[in-house]
């Protein structure tokens, strides 16, 4: 039998993937205090998920469309002087969701399980699936390393930047999206509701060990992966769903890093609106 066969096997290489592309995204979610954006992208991705799976096209189109939508809408927002860009954000929490769970609601019989959308389905991952997260993995990872410089400047001194040369809000708009990117290609692992945890908690744990942003990007990869294995080894052994013991190992990370660094550092851990050193 294909080692690609086994439902285990793939699920074992798809929580590998997702666990370093959320990994290297979170660095950026956190640093620059995107958490609720990202939660925003991922109620947002739901009605563009299920409105492709009724249409019957690629459920990640649909998703990236949805998202997408709302990432350039948040950076209009944010580059507009007197608009509350987080309360149109929370709005939009609770309008994707509604309206995703309303196309679900108009469809009698709907042959696509919703929990499987909002918690994902890690043990139903085909070879396509694995294969668009690698794709995503190296294409993120290519454009936060061309980006180096210019995200590090631009979220933690946009004046400064401008200044520097750096055009600030098309750089935005990149990691936005990009980060939509990643959100969407987490879905089959741990559904839309789920991806904040395992994009935030890997990052915020490693936040807390280090203010080197290369340390920090490598702890963040290994707490992703860790935190995917060990869901993954979890569900398997007590029968609970994957993408919850996913998530509440992530969660369970980041507690652990919490107390063991401030007992190592005999102090708190140091904000995370701080700059990170670039290397």
């Amino acid at each position: 039998m294909n080692w690609w066969d086994d439902a285990l096997h793939r699920a074992t290489a798809e929580v590998v993937l997702v666990g370093a592309l959320a990994g290297l995204i979170g660095v950026q979610v956190v640093l620059r205090r995107l958490s609720f954006f990202t939660m925003a992208l991922t109620h947002a991705t739901f009605p563009g998920v299920v409105a492709a799976a009724i249409i019957g096209v690629n459920i990640y189109l649909g998703g990236v469309a949805a998202g997408a939508i709302i990432a350039l809408g948040v950076a209009a927002l944010g580059r507009r002087a007197g608009q509350n860009a987080a309360a149109a954000t929370g709005v939009m929490i609770a309008g994707g969701f509604a309206l995703g769970a309303g196309l679900v609601a108009t469809q009698s019989g709907f042959s696509r399980d919703l929990s499987s959308f909002l918690v994902g389905s890690i043990l139903t991952v085909s070879p396509r699936d694995l294969l668009v997260t690698a794709v995503a993995l190296v294409v993120v990872a290519a454009i936060l390393l061309a980006g180096a410089r210019p995200l590090l400047h631009t979220g933690f001194d946009p004046a400064g930047a401008r200044a520097a040369g750096f055009a600030a809000g098309r750089w935005d708009i990149v990691l936005l999206l990009t980060i939509e990117v990643v959100v969407v290609t987490v879905v089959p692992a741990v559904g839309t509701i789920l991806a904040l945890a395992l994009v935030v908690a890997p990052a915020a744990a490693a936040r807390l060990w280090s203010a080197r942003l290369s340390v920090i990007t490598a702890l963040a990869v290994t707490f992703g992966v860790l935190s995917g294995l060990g869901g993954l080894y979890a569900s398997s052994r007590w029968n609970v769903a994957a993408g919850a013991s996913i998530t509440l190992t992530a969660t369970a990370i980041l507690a652990l890093s919490t107390v063991l660094s401030r007992v190592v550092r005999g102090r708190g851990p140091a904000s995370l609106g701080s700059p990170a050193a670039p290397a």
